[in-house]
């Protein structure tokens, strides 16, 4: 099974995941940021990746640290999963419709850490209420500093685009899910591969 499981602690977060790349989409993750929660349970659910875990941080000081921190544990937990890369796809894209936004990602696992990030968010925060009932919100601003930390993690380039579309939630939502079809594409496994390394250097760096 191509599997990981990561844990990073720091004076700021603590995070565990464990990662399952041939899952069927579950996510049980402890998490207490419930916009940040909605997207990864949809990531998994479109990429039919198994996560599970949890992550804590210093909310008291703003949301950054813990975001941006979980997506350094995913992407290294992607990392550690694919091993060489030995047999699979490599790169994906996938353009996914969602109301009035359309959103694209493309994907390549090629060794070589790249984000382009084209979200068009308005930087204004989410609000919503948490399950107790208090007003709770999530940080638009940190959107492109989780995949930031899973390019820079994982070692793959990644483009995310906003063809066109009005409401942030639908567009980071869009993105969460069209990334997720498009790694999924990349990272299965390519049954005329015959398990060699896709590239023609002979090795993924």
């Amino acid at each position: 099974m191509r599997t990981a499981k990561i844990e990073r602690t720091t004076g700021e977060t603590q995070i565990s995941l464990e990662l399952n790349l041939d899952g069927s989409g579950k996510c049980s993750i402890e998490n207490p940021i419930g916009f940040f929660d909605h997207m990864l349970r949809s990531f998994c659910k479109h990429g039919l990746f198994d996560l599970s875990g949890s992550i804590k941080g210093d909310l008291n000081v703003d949301q950054h640290h813990l975001i941006e921190d979980t997506g350094i544990v995913l992407g290294a937990c992607f990392n550690k999963a694919l091993g060489d890369c030995a047999g699979i796809f490599r790169s994906g894209s996938f353009i996914y419709p969602m109301d009035e936004t359309l959103a694209q990602a493309a994907v390549d696992f090629g060794g070589r850490p790249f984000l382009v990030c084209n979200a068009g968010l308005s930087g204004i925060p989410l609000v919503s209420l948490n399950a107790n009932g208090v007003e709770a919100s999530f940080q638009t601003d940190c959107f492109e500093d989780f995949w930031q930390a899973f390019v820079n993690s994982a070692q793959c380039n990644l483009h995310l685009d906003i063809i066109r579309g009005r409401s942030d939630h639908h567009k980071m939502e869009g993105l969460f899910k069209a990334a997720a079809r498009a790694i999924r594409s990349a990272v299965e496994i390519d049954p005329r591969r015959n398990g060699s390394i896709p590239s023609t250097k002979g090795v993924i760096v």
